[in-house]
């Protein structure tokens, strides 16, 4: 755990599966008494274009992912009057139904962590260093963001 711009952050990136639940009661106890607790986990889709999905790969550079990981939670930790953050980013093969993504911001106010959870999630979206594709058995794709994700992002510079 490392202290920036006066929140406790909680970046990860992870080679194997975790757990959410585990992981949001763990956040829950360390920073829940701010007030409000805000989390939202992402999970691999089970078809993605009408085809069925095996698996998502997430390609990674070490040392510069979690970099770019960590400037996003930074960048929240500055924007948002958070007290707490987490985010916990898969790499590699990640099954469909698995976890992949679980983001977490605590706050004496709901909407400050409603938020920069929901900023952290567009910026992880659309700007980690993370390289994805797609497997399955009629599929093998790389992914990229859409004009949607794009959308999403160009909301927090209008803000």
């Amino acid at each position: 755990m490392s202290e920036s711009v006066g929140a406790d952050m909680e970046v990860r990136l992870l080679p194997a599966a975790f757990d959410p639940v585990a992981v949001h009661g763990d956040f829950l106890t360390r920073f829940g008494a701010f007030g409000a607790v805000a989390a939202f986990t992402g999970v691999v889709r089970e078809t993605a274009k009408e085809a069925a999905v095996d698996y998502l790969y997430l390609d990674w550079y070490p040392g510069m992912t979690e970099a770019s990981i960590q400037a996003i939670a930074d960048a929240a930790a500055e924007r948002f009057d958070i007290r707490a953050l987490g985010i916990h980013h898969r790499c590699g093969e990640v099954r469909a139904g698995e976890p992949v993504v679980f983001v977490a911001a605590a706050s004496a106010h709901r909407r400050a962590a409603f938020e920069a959870v929901d900023y952290m999630m567009d910026r992880l979206k659309s700007e980690a260093a993370l390289w994805k594709r797609e497997v399955g058995p009629q599929t093998d794709h790389w992914v990229e963001p859409t004009a949607g994700d794009a959308d999403d992002l160009k909301r927090w510079s209008e803000k």
